[in-house]
């Protein structure tokens, strides 16, 4: 569980060294510089003089608050985004970086959070795409496949084929394409941007084994994640922003504390905790009852129940089915067998309208794809689930639907706060508050996490912990997928350990740990 000392893990780190070995000489010279870079859009600045230097060998971690300007920077880095004012230097040369073919000719590649793979093309068409192996005009498909191969052994995972369409692989797998379209390009940096947020443990620790082959080759990694102890764990320096500024920089990830980097990304003191809260009355009624649920290739006969204000979480490892069982809920997916009741009443299998008609919201895994309507401003992306509430004779108010998702804006402290701004604008944590809002206005009796802290800076982390406890307190039954296992033990009242489509265990939160959960995975899986 999730320490209430803000100082706790102050130092080396328990799991050892950084992962990315002993930290470059400090007298190599930065094979990247980032000098005073401004990027500005209209109504907000998101950069505002950016300084970073990044040596050869070394995995150099950046931090901030969602919205601090890392986004930006990245793009400014990859080339999508030309800066204002400031430079970019490679090896001690400017260097213009107008298309992102620019960065790649520099040698620097980008692995986004948000998964950039084309789901109707195959591994191998992924892996190359945009630098395609030919000759006299002809694709070598054959010299793909075999390099693809070649880096999926390199990535620990030789299953994935390289005539596999992507769009058959699990979020991970999509990920480790990603992976391996950075490390086919002759890259001298690459940017890796949340790495592990789709990953298991285990696939985290044979990530963290690549980026150590990586930087003992001379290649330097520019590592971001909103996860202290995997920084600590695996970064040699750190630069930390704010407000598009560097407040931070060149700082050693495995001295620096916790609670240092967490003023100097808040400006404040933030306790990264998960707030205590009374346990559910034992006489509360059952507000969600799942009998026998199946989806076929998915999970098998899953059943549970949630009372009112209870948080029930569901623990395993990243494919175990604990998505799929949600969406199942919800009525997102079409469930082949089994029941689900809210109140005593069942709700007709797939159907959406049926969920949420019956008080049921659900918090995607994919927010951007399967939670917003991107270009829809902030307002619109609030009031989608109830729209009921904000026509008049028939037709949308659009002042009273502002209204609405304003209180909303101010009771999370959504930034930026206006609610006519489109919702792909918004950084991580915001868009993550965006879906929140959504069904606090709809007033959810069942309210379905899927990973509602993937992506979220530390304190936009505290403030998500503070509103499921406030929910729970006020009576709404609570599911909550993680793939931190010290958070669904923290968060819930109960956990469901879910290996292999299966419900294989069940206990208190108070009576199960990390260990536990990790041996009844592996359990489970050999089964």
């Amino acid at each position: 569980m999730v320490s209430d000392d803000p100082h706790a893990n102050d130092g080396v780190p328990p799991g050892g060294p950084p992962a990315g070995g002993s930290p470059a000489d400090p007298g190599t010279a930065p094979v990247l510089e980032v000098r005073g870079i401004v990027k500005t859009f209209p109504g907000a600045r998101a950069l505002d003089g950016v300084d970073l230097d990044v040596r050869r060998g070394e995995v150099h971690c950046l931090l901030g608050q969602n919205g601090a300007g890392k986004s930006t920077l990245i793009k400014v880095l990859s080339g999508a985004h030309r800066p204002d004012e400031g430079t970019v230097l490679v090896d001690g040369e400017p260097v213009a970086l107008a298309r992102p073919t620019d960065a790649l000719r520099h040698g620097i590649a980008t692995m986004y959070q948000e998964l950039d793979v084309v789901d109707g093309l195959t591994v191998a068409e992924n892996v190359y795409l945009g630098h395609e192996l030919a000759t006299v005009g002809f694709t070598q498909r054959r010299l793909a496949a075999r390099r693809t191969r070649e880096l999926m052994a390199r990535l620990g995972h030789p299953e994935i084929r390289p005539r596999t369409e992507v769009g058959a692989l699990s979020a991970a797998g999509k990920q480790v394409v990603s992976m391996a379209r950075a490390l086919s390009h002759d890259a001298r940096v690459i940017v890796m941007d949340e790495p592990t947020a789709v990953l298991d443990s285990e696939e985290v620790e044979n990530l963290f084994r690549v980026v150590a082959e990586l930087t003992a080759a001379g290649i330097a990694v520019v590592y971001i994640s909103h996860r202290l102890e995997e920084i600590r764990r695996v970064g040699d320096r750190l630069t930390v922003l704010k407000d598009g500024r560097t407040v931070a920089t060149g700082l050693p990830a495995a001295t620096t504390g916790r609670a240092e980097l967490i003023r100097l990304m808040t400006g404040r003191a933030v306790e990264y905790a998960i707030p205590r809260r009374p346990a559910p009355a034992p006489d509360a009624s059952v507000v969600l009852d799942v009998e026998g649920l199946e989806l076929a290739g998915s999970f098998r006969d899953v059943s549970f129940s949630v009372r009112a204000g209870e948080v029930v979480g569901l623990a395993g490892l990243v494919g175990s089915g604990r998505s799929e069982i949600l969406e199942s809920v919800f009525g997102a997916r079409r469930p082949t067998g089994g029941t689900v009741r809210v109140g005593g009443r069942a709700l007709r299998p797939g159907s959406v309208s049926a969920a949420v008609a019956a008080g049921v919201g659900l918090c995607p895994e994919e927010r951007k794809s399967q939670g917003l309507i991107l270009d829809q401003p902030v307002y619109r992306n609030i009031t989608l689930s109830t729209f009921g509430r904000t026509a008049r004779g028939g037709l949308l108010d659009e002042r009273e639907e502002r209204e609405v998702a304003r209180e909303q804006i101010e009771a999370l402290e959504l930034r930026p706060s206006d609610p006519d701004r489109p919702a792909r604008t918004l950084s991580g944590g915001n868009q993550q508050k965006l879906v929140l809002a959504r069904w606090l206005v709809h007033g959810c009796r069942v309210l379905l996490l899927d990973e509602p802290t993937r992506g979220v800076d530390v304190g936009a982390r505290s403030e998500i912990y503070a509103l499921v406890a406030r929910l729970a307190a006020q009576g709404t039954a609570v599911v909550v997928v993680s793939s931190e296992i010290d958070e669904v033990i923290g968060l819930a009242d109960r956990v469901l350990v879910v290996s292999e489509g299966r419900v294989v265990h069940e206990a208190p939160a108070d009576r199960i740990d990390e260990h536990q959960v990790l041996e009844l995975v592996m359990e489970g899986s050999a089964a």
